[in-house]
């Protein structure tokens, strides 16, 4: 089985600007910024602010959930049936952004969908390693289901390091026993933590604001206390048994290299995938589809995706 990818060309004005904006304005607080304990508290501020450029669509309804040492939100858009779930696991590093700054694009991604979305606050770091933030990806899928929500008519999704954590929950999942969902939503996925690998790549060093040369310290804080080989990148798992999935990048991302590995590794494990590569787009470029209307389309994707695999009939793979 080969992989299955489809190339989406056209950029827009529109995408072309903000790319410009976000290498001369974002990248280099990434780039050049300590990565230490200190500088990522200060990273955690940026979900505080989110609110005021990352709104969700009017008559959203925004219901908070204590999980334990957790929590997490329900993202109830107007008119939606709730006929669906998709459980949402937000990216940032691991170390930044939570449940505003992402609370437009569930919105919208479950607006799309007709779905609800449960939205998780992860623990993250300086206070959390990668294996926490695992373990509360998980406790948070094992609540969705002991609330009765049917696996058939689930989807679990998530951006950048958000789909590191989408994946390896269904993995976890399968491997506990439990019910896989009906699919995976993976948005310029995180799946390989092996940075030296990517740093190869033809387009890491054009990443308009990821710093790829930066993910070997995050890695260090991420496994801090663990033995080299505790954590397996997603790629790396046994992948049969996965539901379908359906992920998108940019086509000049440093994380296409994640996204291109994986969809090699489905391929091979004979699980159902289709990726998507945007021409030009920026990481996470649905997540700023209120100045990018390419955004607006892969939602709309993404939305197609979801209610196919959760109809009482499903269209297939994808619609």
């Amino acid at each position: 089985m080969e992989p299955v990818i489809d190339f989406r060309p056209g950029v827009s004005r529109e995408a072309r600007r903000f790319a410009a904006f976000m290498r001369t304005a974002v990248r280099p607080m990434f780039a050049y910024g300590p990565m230490r304990p200190s500088m990522l508290r200060l990273a955690m501020l940026l979900d505080l602010g989110a609110p005021m450029v990352m709104r969700p669509p009017r008559g959203t309804e925004i219901g908070r959930v204590r999980l334990g040492d957790f929590h997490g939100e329900w993202v109830r858009p107007a008119g939606g049936s709730g006929a669906r779930v998709i459980l949402y696991l937000h990216g940032g590093g691991f170390f930044c952004c939570g449940l505003r700054t992402h609370r437009g694009l569930v919105a919208r991604i479950a607006e799309r969908s007709d779905a609800v979305a449960f939205s998780v606050a992860y623990r993250q770091l300086p206070t959390a390693p990668l294996a926490m933030s695992m373990a509360d990806a998980l406790a948070a899928y094992r609540w969705i289901l002991d609330q009765g929500c049917d696996p058939e008519r689930l989807v679990i999704a998530g951006d950048s390091a958000g789909a590191y954590l989408a994946f390896t929950t269904v993995i976890a999942a399968r491997d506990a026993g439990l019910p896989v969902p009906a699919g995976i939503v993976g948005l310029s996925p995180l799946t390989d933590l092996d940075h030296e690998v990517r740093a190869s790549y033809e387009y890491t060093r054009r990443d308009a604001y990821i710093p790829a040369h930066r993910l070997g310290a995050l890695k260090r804080l991420l496994l801090a206390g663990m033995e080299p080989d505790a954590v397996v990148s997603p790629c790396d798992r046994d992948l049969r048994g996965l539901p379908p999935v359906f992920m998108l990048a940019g086509s000049r991302e440093a994380l296409r290299w994640d996204a291109e590995l994986m969809a090699g590794r489905l391929a091979e494990a004979g699980v159902p995938h289709l990726l998507q590569i945007w021409e030009e787009q920026v990481h996470v470029f649905p997540a700023f589809a209120g100045a990018v209307p390419e955004g607006r389309q892969a939602i709309e994707e993404i939305g197609s995706f979801v209610r196919a695999r959760t109809s009482s009939h499903p269209l297939g793979v994808v619609a």
